[in-house]
């Protein structure tokens, strides 16, 4: 039977396959964790793919988890596409070293650098997505 057929979302099963390859190393899902899951969703489906798996997947888990209001919609999709934006830069085949080369995704307040916190304390950027305020991410620098 396959993931469609048995009643399951294919994106819903793909998330939890990469969920459970990320937590079986590690055991923990903190922000290092957070970041390999979405550099495994975006090497396997691509950026516009991965924002809507990894950012529907963090949402059912925090709906699961009784805490929805954690989920944040321009949180997920900004660390998507940021991770994108690094791992198109150099295409690595090891997590481990796609970390070594970007240690700024390893820091949970980078998006203080593109983002002021009222912004993205907002009930708008919670729910939907929000361009950054401060700078613009390194992608769009370059388009102006």
């Amino acid at each position: 039977m396959t993931p469609t057929e048995s009643g399951a979302p294919r994106d819903t099963c793909v998330f939890d396959e990469l969920m459970a390859e990320v937590t079986a190393s590690a055991g923990t899902f903190g922000h290092r964790e957070h970041v390999h899951l979405t550099w495994l969703a975006v090497r396997r489906v691509g950026m516009p793919a991965a924002i809507a798996l990894v950012s529907d997947g963090i949402q059912r888990t925090a709906r699961y988890a009784g805490v929805p209001q954690k989920y944040h919609s321009t949180v997920s999709q900004a660390w998507v596409e940021l991770v994108a934006h690094h791992a198109a830069e150099h295409e690595l085949q090891d997590f481990a070293a796609f970390a070594e080369r970007n240690p700024a995704l390893l820091d949970k307040r980078l998006l203080t650098r593109f983002y002021r916190s009222a912004t993205l304390a907002s009930a708008q950027a919670r729910t939907s997505w929000v361009e950054p305020d401060l700078a613009p991410f390194p992608w769009m620098a370059r388009n102006r």
